[in-house]
């Protein structure tokens, strides 16, 4: 199964494409989509919503999954980011794909096995699980590609197979 894994945000959104078999996972991309700090805020969603489309036409992922907000003291960046949410959100119901939302202590708790694990904890495993020979790059790439994982991971779970059935 081909998973996209999505870690969103305003000003850098955070992009994992994973190959998960079963017992077996294969990075096939990550990355950032970016906007400019200083453009209208309307205008950088249009951007993200823009690159998400090119994005998930390139991809051609099976599933979607995306991280849920969590909102800490910031609540206008928390705002910010539930709007850009959105219309990545709006870009994958556009193109007809399945969507997956993951809480941050779901992620962690599927990829490290621990829902209090550190972020470095999860990137540690992260690069373990794919075999790779660093940590992938930014940070929000990383993020997204252990968003991957988790799905690929809760998606072959006995669990899952129950509930499809």
């Amino acid at each position: 199964m081909r998973i996209l894994g999505i870690d969103p945000g305003y000003g850098t959104t955070g992009f994992g494409l994973v190959d998960a078999q079963r017992g077996s996972n294969r990075l096939l991309r990550c990355g950032v989509i970016t906007t400019p700090p200083g453009a209208d805020f309307s205008a950088r969603l249009e951007m993200i919503y823009e690159d998400m489309r090119k994005l998930l036409e390139l991809a051609q992922p099976e599933a979607v999954a995306i991280e849920e907000l969590f909102f800490g003291h910031n609540v206008t960046t928390a705002i910010g980011v539930a709007q850009s949410r959105g219309v990545i959100l709006l870009a994958i119901q556009q193109a007809g794909l399945s969507v997956f939302s993951y809480k941050p202590m779901q992620v962690k708790q599927a990829v490290v096995g621990y829902g209090n694990a550190t972020k470095h904890q999860v990137q540690d495993m992260t690069k373990r699980l794919l075999q790779l020979t660093e940590l992938p790059k930014p940070d929000d790439a990383a993020d997204a590609i252990a968003i991957a994982l988790c799905h690929a991971r809760s998606s072959t779970s006995l669990l899952a197979g129950l509930q499809n059935k």
